[in-house]
C-alpha cells in the first residue's frame, strides 16, 4: 500500500544530521553549508518506487550538482527486518548505480523522525538559508502507471531555488513505500 509523505511547513529550518555512509565515513549537514541549495532524499534499496527512479536520480544529480546543488540520500529503514536495506547492500547500490551523492545510514532513525519522513522516495529541498523550499515527489511517474520519468516537479523547484526565485507551483506529496520503523 503506497504511503504519502507528511506535511512539513515551508520555511522550516533543515534539521541537522551527522550520519555515516556504508563505509563509515561521516557526512554532516554543515558539510554542505556553502551550497546554494540542499536536497535531502529519503530512499532505500528495496522499495519499488525507489527502484523505479535510481538511474533518474543519478542523471538528476549529474545535471544539478554541476550547478551547485548539494545532494544527500538517507536510508532509515530497519535492515534487521529488511536485509536488502543493510549498509552492505547500500554500498552495492552505490557501486551499481554510481551514486554521485552520499548515501547515508540513519540506523537510529532519529534523522528521519526529525524530518517527519514517512515514505521512500521523499524529497526535501532547502534554499541557501536552509529553509524548506520544496517537499514532495520527483514527478508523477510511479511503477506501472506508464508515465515517463521526467523529474519535472523536483527540477522546477531546484531551478527556482538556484535562481533565488519563489517556487511557482503547488507541491504534490511524495508517494512510496513506508519507512520501515524499528
Amino acid at each position: 500500500m503506497p504511503t504519502p509523505s507528511a506535511d512539513m511547513t515551508m520555511g522550516t529550518p533543515a534539521p541537522a544530521f551527522d550520519l555515516p555512509d556504508p563505509k563509515g565515513r561521516r557526512h554532516a549537514s554543515k558539510d554542505f553549508a556553502g551550497a546554494p541549495a540542499l536536497l535531502v532524499m529519503f530512499i532505500c534499496n528495496h522499495c519499488p518506487y525507489v527502484k523505479h527512479l535510481k538511474k533518474a536520480l543519478v542523471d538528476f544529480a549529474t545535471k544539478y550538482q554541476a550547478r551547485g546543488l548539494a545532494m544527500v540520500a538517507i536510508n532509515a529503514n530497519d535492515w534487521s527486518r529488511y536485509a536488502d536495506d543493510s549498509p552492505e547492500k547500500m554500498q552495492a547500490d552505490i557501486d551499481t548505480y554510481g551514486y554521485p551523492f552520499p548515501y547515508l545510514v540513519d540506523e537510529s532513525q532519529a534523522v528521519a523522525k526529525a524530518y517527519g519522513a514517512a515514505c521512500t522516495p521523499e524529497f526535501y529541498l532547502f534554499d541557501s538559508g536552509r529553509k524548506l523550499f520544496y517537499h514532495g515527489r520527483f514527478d508523477d511517474s510511479t511503477p506501472g502507471n506508464g508515465r515517463p520519468i521526467t523529474g519535472q516537479d523536483l527540477s522546477m523547484a531546484v531551478e527556482a531555488a538556484l535562481a533565488g526565485e519563489p517556487y511557482p507551483r503547488e507541491q504534490s506529496p511524495a508517494m512510496g513505500c513506508s519507512i520501515k520503523w524499528r
